[in-house]
């Protein structure tokens, strides 16, 4: 048991160094790769004296921590895993793409692939481009979304832009308030990773006829959004705990 400590340790920490490498060190949800692989090394350590009473119940009890986190985790990652494949009808009148992180004023890896998306979807449906500007962005999301799409070739009339929205479910909301989103047919594209979580705010928030399309995965973040996201919608369903 020792031995597998150390290999799943030593492996957590390996991919947060990965990631941070990719992704920049400062890549939302980092600390769990690190407070994860130092906590198998902790029992790694602890198990290295088995004749000490003290040392085997705290190595009993954070390994078992460790293996409820991790199949809580696995659970919750089964419903993110469900709508990952999700697609749109052929004919859908209108699309909300919901921003994600731009680096002044250049759209990050994870939001290039919601506009590959969205630049993708067949017909011409009107794209609602929602996210507001947060921390180290020079313009709103939103903006930056446009740009993009008519660098690509887009028409203007096309898009509609809600630049105020700070998360996904004021994406919903505000997009709704200002185009009535909620009323019609209507398709949300967002990271496949995300999807699931979205579609369900969507429909707390009202949205009638609500589909999803899955934005490509990136294969080595992957893993690492489908822990997060399990861990966001954990959190949802908790505080809709009464």
């Amino acid at each position: 048991m020792m031995i597998v400590c150390t290999i799943l340790g030593t492996a957590c920490i390996l991919y947060y160094l990965c990631i941070a490498l990719y992704a920049g060190p400062a890549f939302n949800f980092g600390w769990f790769w690190l407070m994860t692989g130092a906590a198998f090394l902790l029992a790694a350590f602890l198990r290295r004296y088995p004749d000490k009473s003290g040392a085997v119940w705290a190595f009993r009890i954070l390994l078992a921590l460790l293996a409820a986190g991790f199949v809580v985790i696995g659970i919750m990652s089964t419903f993110v895993l469900r709508g990952m494949n999700a697609r749109a009808p052929q004919d859908i009148p209108c699309a909300i793409v919901l921003g994600a992180q731009v680096r002044g004023t250049v759209p990050s890896r994870a939001l290039i692939r919601r506009l590959e998306a969205a630049l993708a979807l067949p017909g011409q449906p009107q794209l609602i481009l929602s996210g507001g500007q947060g921390d180290g962005e020079q313009i709103p999301e939103a903006q930056c979304m446009k740009d993009y799409l008519t660098e690509h070739g887009v028409d203007e009339d096309r898009l509609l832009l809600e630049d105020k929205s700070a998360n996904t479910r004021e994406n919903l909301l505000f997009s709704d308030r200002l185009y009535g989103c909620a009323e019609k047919p209507c398709a949300i594209v967002t990271n496949d990773f995300h999807i699931y979580r979205a579609l369900q705010i969507a429909r707390k928030a009202g949205y009638q006829e609500v589909y999803g399309v899955a934005a490509e995965g990136d294969p080595l973040m992957e893993v690492h959004y489908v822990v997060r996201e399990a861990v966001a919608l954990l959190a949802e369903k908790l505080r809709a705990i009464p």
